[in-house]
């Protein structure tokens, strides 16, 4: 079988799938997802000795250590991607909910009523814990989902999803519910961008470089994420103290992530005694500054920021540090510069935070947290599928929900139109 050939038919066997999934109970759902939880425990050793040989790989080919961290599959991780699918479980079942219904001058009920969007295409790199989260979730919607991660996470992927499959099996589910493709060959890639007829979205995850190259050859209606260039904005009445946490963990915690703060604003009447303090923290965790001279002034061991440093996702600990005159002058760089990830004020004055949520146009926007918060997980969604910075069809971090659409029903006793 072609290698075209062979694609062609994991996309229609996960169509088929398709119209069973869409039809099965909340209870076998649930108890499959339960299921698929403690199997992933249960082989635990065997996954991370596949993981190994992924991590292994990475390594010789130097491999950027901000991507060997999303790869590799520790005990935490996999206890993590557990824990997702429990919580995915308990969610409630958005398939079949009448989310509206209003009456017609004619008598008519019409509604709108959630459904599976179908065949979902996931094309990711590194994390292997994306290839449980993305069933899982997938699952739990009603739609089937082909997967096909990066050539650095192959054995990883292909374990998870042979433990997923058999408890598919195991509850009466169509094992082509979860699909991962076997070949690196980026020409797979290709070739699934093609199958309109059988896939009804595509979702990257990854590096820009990826995104875009998902964009440029799909025929497939794609769920852009280009990057996250999050911004934390200090204003004048902020606490010192909890602007320090929030900014530090929104950048030392775990910086090569899409939600790790890339570019800091602070307001100039705090940033004299906020940056001092600010730059002692940083410098002891290795993160190297990168500053507007306003801010080269106040500390002096500031590196001198260039204009693209000021749209830059660095994915390391690399920050870019800006002093504003004030909350306008905070917001139009955000807008100038941003990727409509994530933004956050750290401010005590209840005007300017409502202000901040209002005018910044980023998928998610918090007052007085970190960045690290803009999650599936941390905002109650159980998991995501990834993190929309485009707003066709959903906006920031993808749970269920976002993994369904919408159908009218309507409801009559003999109307004609006429």
């Amino acid at each position: 079988m072609s290698l075209k050939d062979e694609i062609r038919n994991v996309a229609r066997q996960a169509r088929e799938a398709s119209l069973i999934l869409g039809n099965l109970s909340t209870s076998t759902k649930n108890s499959a997802l339960k299921g698929m939880a403690e199997a992933l425990l249960r082989s635990t050793s065997r996954l991370k000795k596949a993981n190994a040989a992924d991590v292994q790989s990475a390594k010789k080919e130097r491999l950027p250590s901000a991507m060997i961290d999303r790869l590799t599959l520790s005990g935490a991780v996999i206890r993590a991607m557990a824990t997702s699918l429990k919580e995915i479980a308990l969610l409630p079942d958005p398939v079949g909910e009448v989310t509206r219904m209003w009456r017609r001058p004619n008598g008519l009920w019409v509604g709108k009523m959630r459904i599976p969007l179908g065949v979902i295409g996931i094309i990711y790199e590194s994390r292997p814990n994306v290839t449980s989260d993305a069933a899982g979730l997938c699952l739990k919607a009603g739609n089937a989902v082909i997967l096909r991660g990066g050539s650095e996470a192959i054995h990883s992927n292909l374990a998870i999803a042979e433990i997923l499959q058999k408890v598919c099996r195991q509850h009466g589910i169509p094992t082509q519910a979860v699909q991962v493709i076997p070949t690196i060959s980026r020409k797979a890639v290709e070739e699934m961008l093609l199958l309109e007829e059988y896939i009804d979205v595509i979702i990257p995850r990854g590096g820009e470089e990826l995104i875009r190259f998902v964009v440029s050859h799909s025929k497939i209606p794609v769920i852009k994420h280009y990057k996250g260039v999050c911004h934390i904005f200090v204003d004048s009445s902020a606490a010192l103290d909890m602007a320090q946490k929030i900014c530090y963990n929104a950048k030392v915690q775990r910086p090569g992530v899409c939600n790790a703060m890339e570019t800091l604003l602070v307001h100039c009447q705090i940033a004299p005694s906020f940056l001092p303090l600010m730059a002692k923290k940083f410098k002891a965790a290795g993160v190297e500054l990168r500053g507007c001279p306003k801010t080269r002034r106040i500390v002096k061991s500031v590196k001198a920021a260039k204009e693209e440093d000021w749209s830059a996702e660095y994915l390391d600990l690399i920050l870019a540090v800006r002093v504003v005159d004030n909350l306008d002058e905070a917001i139009k760089h955000i807008i100038r510069y941003g990727s409509s990830h994530t933004e956050s004020i750290v401010t005590q004055d209840y005007a300017n935070a409502q202000r901040f949520l209002r005018e910044v146009p980023s998928s998610t926007v918090l007052v007085n947290a970190s960045t690290r918060f803009s999650d599936g997980f941390e905002l109650g969604l159980g998991a995501e599928i990834g993190i929309s910075t485009t707003k066709l069809h959903a906006f920031g971090p993808m749970g269920v929900e976002d993994l369904t659409t919408s159908k009218f029903i309507v409801y009559g006793t003999g109307q004609i139109r006429t």
